[in-house]
């Protein structure tokens, strides 16, 4: 463990616990309304892939594409929270590649979800905390 009670996470590092995780937050801004929303999402080529109903999120990704997605995750005496911010996009035809990852996005609640948003991530963070229990 490291002396410190956290430590900042690789790129690399990010990534793997991003391809690790299924469920995170997406942030949009519209209108000057910030609005968060919670999200099933996969990792593709450098790229964070989600899908979504019409609606409130997809209409907000539509008027501004400047984006982020945050995940964290708590287990025992650690901790780890990470925040990607790029472009969003979504994406009007599937590649075979993307219709191969659909099996491996499945949404908490089985509904209809048929476009999917693909983030350009351009800067990402991350950190991993570490609880001691003896104070």
């Amino acid at each position: 463990m490291p002396n410190s009670r956290y430590e900042e996470l690789t790129d690399a590092q990010c990534w793997d616990l991003l391809d690790a995780t299924r469920f995170g937050r997406l942030a949009t801004c519209a209108a000057g309304e910030p609005d968060i929303f919670p999200v099933n999402f996969l990792v593709h080529d450098g790229q964070i892939v989600m899908k979504t109903a019409p609606g409130t999120k997809l209409a907000e990704v539509a008027i501004n594409k400047a984006v982020a997605i945050e995940a964290d995750q708590v287990t025992g005496d650690e901790a780890w929270s990470i925040i990607a911010k790029g472009v969003a996009r979504v994406v009007e035809t599937l590649s075979e590649s993307y219709q191969l990852d659909d099996e491996h996005l499945q949404t908490w609640l089985p509904e209809d979800k048929p476009n999917y948003v693909v983030v350009d991530v351009q800067s990402m963070s991350g950190r991993r905390f570490y609880r001691d229990l003896t104070l």
